[in-house]
């Protein structure tokens, strides 16, 4: 079955007022920096997805928390800038855990160049796949969250 809407979770990770970011080079738009992330898999949650795009783009183990935000794409409202895919992506605030340290996987994704601590106050001098720089200085201020309820982890009673 397909569906009209990507799923897309990722990590927002904020150590000494740097943020993790990944790097790639776009053919199009050149270098482009963006959080660990990616589509969910068949039977994976949401949380489970952040967790391994964290380990599989930063080499990182990490302790998924709150939910930040969620960004949307719409290719017709967007002139298709980031393709045809409409996708919903759920970012979350994670923790770097079993002092694990991030760096340049040996499998990358195709177009991913690099893993890096940018300060957080540089985050308007860099392109991002999605523009939400100004969002992520916000959130490190703020910290403003959303409760992921998660059905499974619900305590169901029967009558």
């Amino acid at each position: 079955m397909q569906f009209h809407i990507r799923v897309r979770a990722g990590a927002i990770i904020i150590e000494n007022n740097k943020i993790l970011l990944t790097v790639y080079n776009d053919s199009k738009r050149g270098t482009i920096y963006d959080l660990p992330a990616g589509g969910t898999e068949p039977n994976e949650s949401i949380t489970n997805a952040v967790i391994r795009e964290a380990k599989e783009e930063a080499c990182i183990d990490v302790e998924v928390g709150p939910l930040a935000f969620v960004y949307e794409y719409t290719p017709h409202l967007n002139l298709e800038k980031f393709g045809k895919v409409h996708t919903l992506v759920m970012m979350f605030e994670c923790k770097i855990k079993n002092h694990s340290i991030p760096k340049f996987p040996e499998k990358p994704d195709s177009n991913q160049i690099d893993v890096i601590w940018l300060p957080i106050t540089e985050l308007q001098n860099v392109e991002m796949y999605a523009n939400i720089g100004s969002y992520l200085q916000d959130y490190t201020i703020s910290r403003r969250n959303i409760d992921l309820i998660e059905e499974h982890k619900l305590n169901q009673t029967i009558k």
